[in-house]
C-alpha cells in the first residue's frame, strides 16, 4: 500500500440524523460527531489531555499526564472492529516494541462505536487476541476523545517530552512519517541509539493485512436503520419490529437484502429463525462482516457463498474453502479474500441457527 494513502472510516448521513440514532440508542459523544479517518498529518499545538476520564486500564495501572512527563507518548485512538485501525495496528505494535527501551510509550484509548464494545470483557478478549500489549485506557465515556476534539479512527497523535502535541495523523497510511516523528521527538528527549537504519518492517496477515486500494469500490455498509445504506429487500426495513423479509431478485453493485426472520434494529440486525440471510453485491479483494451471536457465550454456524458457490480459494480466514465457519463473539469477521482480477461478486451469508447479529460490512 502506497505510504501516502488515506481512506475514510466512519460517515454518518448528517447531524439531524444522527441525533435522532444517537438518542435511540443512548449514544454519546461521537454519535454527534463526523467519525471518519481524513488526510493530514501536521504539528499541532495542545498539550496531553487528561487521562483521568478512562472508565478503565487494560495491560497498565492507570496512567497519567504528570507521569508521562519525560516520556515521548503516541495516543493511538481505537475500536477493536476497525477495520483501518486494524490494518495500522501492526505498525503501531512495531513501534511500541522498537522504541519503548528509548523512552516511547504507547496508549490506546478505546473508544467503541458499537454497543458491544462498550463491554469491558469485549475488549479485554479482542485486544488479547490482537496482541495488543501496551496500555489501554477505555474510553466508554468518551472523556479523552472530547479532550483530544477527536473525531477519528484511527487517530494517532504524537506528543513530545513535555506533554505538547508535536504530530498528528487522521487515517491509514503515513507510517513512515509517523515513524519518522517518533525519532525525531526520542532525540530531542535525549535518547541516543536505535534512532537510525531501518524503519520498521511488517508482515501483516488476515484482516491486519492492506488493503487493495486499486481494486476496492465499495464502501464500508452499516445494516442497522441508523445508517444503513443500499437496502433492497423488498418493501424496505421496518425498523425494530421482527419482519420476514425477502431477498431482492436482482442486486446492483452496493445493494445489500435479507431473506428470513429479522428485526432491523438501530445498530444490528438480528436474526429470530435459522436460515436467515443477507445477500450483497461488492467489487473489492476483502469483504468483512461485523457480528456475531446475540448473547454472551452464544454460538452461530454460518456459510457463505460467492456469485452462488462455495469460496473455495477465495475464502477468508474465518470460513474454511466451503465456506463454513462458526461465530462465537461479537467481532469483525473475514469471510472472503479473493486473487485478481477483482470483479462484481455476489456475496451471501446464510445462518444456520438462530439469534445472529450483524452490524455492518467493510472492505479491503
Amino acid at each position: 500500500m502506497s505510504d501516502d494513502i488515506d481512506k475514510d472510516r466512519r460517515h454518518f448521513l448528517g447531524r439531524a440524523a444522527l441525533t435522532i440514532a444517537a438518542s435511540r440508542l443512548g449514544v454519546l459523544g461521537p454519535a454527534l460527531q463526523q467519525l471518519a479517518c481524513a488526510a493530514g498529518s501536521e504539528p499541532a499545538g495542545g498539550e496531553l489531555a487528561s487521562l483521568g476520564g478512562a472508565t478503565a486500564w487494560l495491560n497498565s495501572p492507570p496512567l497519567t499526564a504528570e507521569g508521562l512527563r519525560g516520556k515521548v507518548v503516541l495516543v493511538d485512538f481505537c475500536t477493536y472492529t476497525c477495520i483501518n485501525w486494524l490494518r495500522s495496528l501492526p505498525y503501531v505494535r512495531a513501534w511500541a516494541d522498537r522504541y519503548r527501551e528509548r523512552g516511547l510509550v504507547v496508549v490506546g484509548v478505546h473508544t467503541p462505536e458499537f454497543a458491544f464494545e462498550r463491554d469491558l470483557e469485549n475488549v479485554r478478549r479482542a485486544l488479547t487476541e490482537l496482541r495488543v500489549d501496551f496500555p489501554i485506557a477505555v474510553d466508554n465515556e468518551y472523556a479523552i476523545w472530547r479532550g483530544f476534539e477527536n473525531h477519528y479512527w484511527p487517530a494517532v497523535y504524537v506528543l513530545d517530552a513535555e506533554g505538547r502535541v508535536r504530530f498528528r495523523h487522521f487515517g491509514e497510511g503515513k507510517y513512515e512519517q509517523s515513524e519518522k516523528a517518533i525519532r525525531r521527538l526520542l532525540a530531542q528527549a535525549g535518547a541516543s541509539d536505535g534512532l537510525d537504519g531501518d524503519l520498521v518492517s511488517v508482515d501483516a496477515r488476515g484482516a491486519e493485512a492492506a488493503a487493495d486500494w486499486g481494486s476496492l469500490k465499495s464502501p464500508e455498509t452499516y445494516l442497522g436503520y441508523a445508517r444503513a445504506e443500499g437496502f433492497a429487500s423488498p418493501g424496505g426495513a421496518v425498523p425494530d419490529a421482527r419482519r420476514v423479509y425477502a431477498p431482492s431478485a436482482r442486486l446492483a453493485l452496493d445493494q445489500w437484502a435479507l431473506a428470513g426472520d429479522w428485526t432491523v434494529g438501530g445498530q444490528p440486525v438480528t436474526l429470530h429463525a435459522p436460515g436467515g440471510r443477507i445477500v450483497r453485491r461488492f467489487h473489492a479483494r476483502d469483504l468483512h462482516l461485523v457480528m456475531g451471536p446475540a448473547a454472551r457465550g452464544g454460538s452461530v454456524r454460518f456459510r457463505v457463498l460467492i456469485d452462488g458457490a462455495p469460496p473455495g480459494a477465495a475464502h477468508g480466514v474465518d470460513v474454511d474453502d466451503r465456506g463454513n465457519g462458526t461465530a462465537t463473539e461479537q467481532r469483525l469477521y473475514q469471510l472472503i479474500r479473493q486473487s485478481r482480477p477483482i470483479t462484481d461478486r455476489q456475496f451471501e451469508i446464510e445462518f444456520l441457527d438462530a439469534d445472529a447479529q450483524a452490524f455492518a460490512f467493510t472492505f479491503g
